[in-house]
């Protein structure tokens, strides 16, 4: 194996040209795909360590995913063409659900959350249409954010990495609220005032009802992460922010109805419809205009008893939308939990880290598969262009593969001496990437860039621009690049042994 291997170097070197040319696709590839999936890897280490640390948990729990859409704590994600934002309804049957959360082993801390979205206003009532006359104004100078309500007691004790720049947390049962700095810095660029502490302004919601709140600042923070990929925030307390998720009585509240309703229109007859009417009703009225005055018609009685409705319009002070853990074993609580949830069919789910936060996991997996896709074109342009230079390579070395097989060398000799060359380029071409690939991100990491616009942020899981190369990405690469080398070393060698020892002699003369 010595000797083979001397002969595989020195005909490497005897090719210079070829070698050359080969090494310098497979280094570039190799340094392009090492780079690509290390800042890939720093986006998804960064985004799960901010999400886990002070969003999602490692646990969340919530109901089944309605048809047609899919829920995470930003929002319910829908599929369904609606005029308003669809809520996210109430846990179901939450004494059981929190009763086997209870009894699960390996939870550390649990709290409960609520989740809107809603828009920070200023005055007394909300006026956006001069929105559209101000150029000045980007997505960043809107005060929209998401409004988080955790539960008395549990939230911030499972969430404490709150970095305030001054007041305190929202008093329990209040409508004060603290605000993320880039909801002041954007309220304050739309509004052109100075939001501070102690203010009052509204909140109007995203919701069917068109909820409209004031609200008492008493706190502005920055996030805990400065690059993070997080939506601007508003915290406030859950009793306010109930009516803006539509966690009402009604919404929780339910009635099983007929199949079919015996009521039909055409059998009642039109006095039944409409009663009896006084045929000189409208001309009284015609001759009396100060007939709504004097009449003495209840208006308060014509809805009937609006009691129910008005219970059922209540915020329903037990409902909450997810239950967030933190946990040892994330995996082996969420399989205990998905199966504990199926044996009491409770129609809730359970969601890792990830999919609690599908707005933002979804976007960044949707650039790795692109980036991925991509890497795979590149792959196949670099090893199709390997290919033909190692066929030109082997035609040009036809008399000396007859030389080889003319003293008795046999096929499987040829196979093996063409087969390290290639092992021993592609491998001395890797490590070359390799270490042109740390250089550039080393000098890049030290430059610490970031970008500040929300939208990119979200899109790239983070503002910081960073590498974070790990040893399975440098070894996956390695055996790719030795895999992809080797396939495109096939057919060559194949084409060159079919020619006969004399007939590659004669064709080198």
């Amino acid at each position: 194996m010595k000797e083979i291997i001397k002969l595989a170097m020195r005909n490497l070197k005897e090719h210079k040209s070829k070698t050359i040319i080969i090494a310098l696709f497979l280094t570039l590839g190799v340094a392009i795909v090492v780079m690509g999936n290390s800042f890939l890897e720093s986006v998804n280490r960064g985004l799960e360590k901010d999400f886990r640390a002070n969003y999602t948990g490692d646990v969340a729990i919530a109901i089944k995913n309605p048809k047609g859409s899919l829920i995470d704590i930003f929002g319910m994600n829908s599929t369904n063409i609606s005029t308003t934002l669809p809520q996210i309804p109430a846990i179901p049957d939450l004494e059981k659900v929190q009763k086997i959360v209870d009894e699960t082993e390996g939870i550390k801390k649990q709290t409960k959350l609520i989740s809107a979205q809603v828009v920070a206003a200023s005055g007394l009532e909300v006026d956006l249409s001069d929105l559209a006359d101000r150029d000045d104004l980007g997505f960043d100078d809107l005060p929209i954010s998401m409004l988080f309500a955790g539960e008395n007691g549990t939230y911030w004790d499972t969430f404490p990495e709150v970095h305030f720049v001054e007041g305190t947390y929202p008093a329990p049962g209040t409508n004060e609220i603290m605000i993320d700095t880039r909801v002041k810095n954007a309220f304050n660029s739309l509004y052109r005032e100075d939001l501070k502490i102690g203010d009052t302004i509204l909140l109007l919601g995203a919701n069917s009802r068109g909820i409209l709140r004031e609200a008492k600042v008493v706190g502005i923070f920055n996030p805990p992460n400065e690059n993070s990929a997080m939506f601007q925030i508003i915290y406030s307390n859950p009793e306010f922010a109930r009516s803006f998720a539509d966690l009402t009585y009604a919404a929780s509240f339910k009635d099983e109805l007929p199949d079919s309703v015996d009521l039909s229109i055409s059998d009642m007859s039109e006095e039944d419809l409409f009663g009896d009417f006084d045929d000189d009703l409208f001309g009284e009225i015609a001759e009396d205009d100060s007939f709504l005055s004097t009449s003495e018609v209840d208006f308060d009685s014509i809805l009937g008893d609006t009691t129910l409705r008005d219970e059922l319009n209540k915020t329903d002070d037990g409902a909450w939308q997810f239950i967030l853990a933190k946990a040892n074993n994330p995996d082996a609580v969420i399989e205990t939990l998905r199966n504990r949830f199926q044996e009491e069919n409770l129609e809730v789910q359970v969601m890792n880290w990830k999919a609690a936060a599908f707005s933002y996991s979804g976007t960044v997996e949707g650039i790795s598969v692109v980036f991925n896709v991509l890497i795979f074109i590149l792959a196949v342009v670099v090893f199709i262009i390997i290919m033909n230079t190692m066929i030109v390579s082997v035609i040009e070395r036809t008399s000396e593969i007859g030389t080889m097989r003319a003293i008795g060398a046999e096929k499987k000799f040829v196979r093996l001496l063409f087969s390290l060359e290639t092992v021993i380029l592609t491998f001395i071409s890797s490590v070359i990437g390799i270490i042109i690939a740390f250089i550039a991100m080393a000098i890049f990491n030290s430059l610490n860039i970031a970008i500040t616009d929300s939208i990119a942020k979200m899109i790239l899981g983070g503002g910081l621009l960073h590498f974070s190369p790990n040893a399975g990405i440098v070894i996956t690469t390695i055996i790719v690049a030795l895999i992809g080398s080797l396939l495109s070393n096939i057919y060559p060698v194949h084409a060159a042994l079919k020619i006969t020892p004399i007939k590659a002699l004669s064709s080198g003369e």
